[in-house]
């Protein structure tokens, strides 16, 4: 089935035998707002983050909400001294997505991906959909392996994530796809 929602990242997972939903909200202004919107925990939203690692060469870091990438161990992970975030035209041109909707699923060129260990055993979570508002979800083993990705510990949790977690959320609306 095809989606009614078209982002570079739904064009590639369409027909790739990945099982997935795509998860439309309006544009949320945090993490934890767009964890609401999708009826899911904070935990289960998976933020991806472009980092560079040299001159035109980057990884892209799933990082689950509530947690913060730990720069010391992403760096010995990687075996480097040094990392940076790209500025938002950069990362645009490595990516093909503007900041907040930077997904590895049809990106411009296919950086490898590295998951924070706390992804593993998740179930259901929640990936951006190449636009804002746009969401994938996916069983999280079936993410990590349609990503090859490399699996480390390399967040820690962010000093800002609540203490009583996420509001009670009305459902989304739902597309699914196979």
């Amino acid at each position: 089935m095809a989606s009614s929602i078209d982002t570079p990242a739904t064009r590639a997972l369409a027909g790739s035998g990945l099982a997935f939903e795509v998860v439309r909200t309006h544009r949320p202004g945090s993490a934890e707002e767009s964890a609401a919107l999708q009826g899911i925990d904070l935990d289960r939203l998976l933020r991806t983050i472009v980092v560079r690692r040299g001159a035109d060469d980057y990884v892209f870091v799933l990082v689950p909400g509530g947690r913060q990438i730990d720069w010391p161990k992403l760096r010995a992970h990687l075996g480097v001294s040094r990392l940076s975030l790209p500025d938002a035209e950069e990362a645009r041109a490595a990516t093909g997505y503007e900041r907040g909707a930077i997904t590895p699923f049809g990106s411009a060129s296919p950086w490898p991906v590295i998951a924070d260990v706390t992804v593993v055993g998740r179930g259901r979570v929640a990936i951006g959909g190449g636009g804002r508002g746009v969401n994938i979800h996916v069983e999280a083993a079936d993410l990590l392996a349609r990503l090859g990705a490399d699996v480390a510990d390399v967040t820690r949790p962010s000093a800002e994530t609540p203490a009583g977690g996420t509001p009670e959320p009305s459902p989304p609306p739902r597309i699914s796809l196979a």
